[in-house]
């Protein structure tokens, strides 16, 4: 039988992985394998240091370390406590289909609100710097913050299993989901189409621009998923809509560089 350290090391065993294989895997791709390609795709045009990257990384290792512990709790050793089921058909999958959006909706307002908390004068130095010092940040950024940071990070885990009745499949797909949408936010590459911030959708939805944007200014655009708090707060930066047509309205230079160390 599993003891509750096998369990931590399993469960601290497949976020690593999952932050490799997906974190690691983008960075590969878009700064090694396809650099030249996506070249005009690249928000800021230059290369954060080999130690910058580093970094990332090794902050990293710490969150998934504490992400783990917190999941374990969760899951395990506060579980008859919390609103998560066992079988999917107690609710239908219907309601198990609907959680997942919801979840993104609750994670959202939370991370925006944390965001801007940690903003302030007091806090940001002691909490959310470790996460600024990239300012041109990758994928491998995802989940580089100071111990403290990465527990409000994951507190998300026991808001939602005390709060909403779900399924624990269904809170690991959405553990999944915002991580993938967290690494696209630190690409350092839009991915999305000309003038998508413009459209219907396109103007409630957080792209790379806007968070690489929060990165490089420190201030504005505080959301994760959507903009809809940014927009009704009067957050959102008001060269944003600039900032966005200026990447896709860039003229190709066919033997541009990038520049950095290599």
């Amino acid at each position: 039988m599993e003891t509750i350290t096998d369990l931590w090391v399993k469960i601290a065993y497949y976020i690593s992985l999952r932050y490799l294989l997906i974190a690691g895997g983008a960075y590969f791709v878009f700064y090694i394998l396809f650099k030249k390609q996506f070249f005009q795709r690249k928000i800021q045009l230059i290369l954060p240091k080999n130690k910058r990257v580093l970094m990332e990384v090794l902050y990293s290792m710490q969150t998934t370390i504490i992400f783990a512990s917190i999941f374990l709790l969760v899951m395990v050793v506060f579980r008859p406590h919390t609103n998560l089921y066992k079988d999917i058909t107690e609710y239908g999958i219907g309601y198990y289909i609907f959680t997942i959006p919801v979840m993104f909706i609750i994670h959202d307002t939370y991370f925006y609100w944390m965001h801007r908390a940690i903003h302030h004068p007091k806090l940001f130095k002691h909490i959310h710097f470790v996460h600024h010092q990239s300012t041109n940040p990758t994928p491998l950024a995802a989940y580089s913050f100071h111990f403290s940071e990465s527990i409000l990070e994951a507190l998300i885990i026991p808001i939602i299993a005390f709060t909403l009745p779900v399924h624990p499949t269904a809170l690991i797909l959405f553990l999944l989901g915002q991580f993938i949408i967290n690494v696209y936010g630190h690409l350092g590459f839009e991915l999305f189409p000309s003038n998508f911030q413009k459209t219907w959708i396109g103007r409630w939805i957080n792209t790379s621009v806007a968070h690489n944007q929060h990165h490089k200014y420190f201030k504005g655009n505080y959301g994760l998923y959507f903009l809809f708090w940014d927009r009704w707060m009067g957050t959102l930066r008001t060269d944003y809509d600039e900032a966005f047509d200026e990447l896709k309205n860039r003229k190709k230079h066919a033997h541009g560089e990038l520049q950095g160390n290599q």
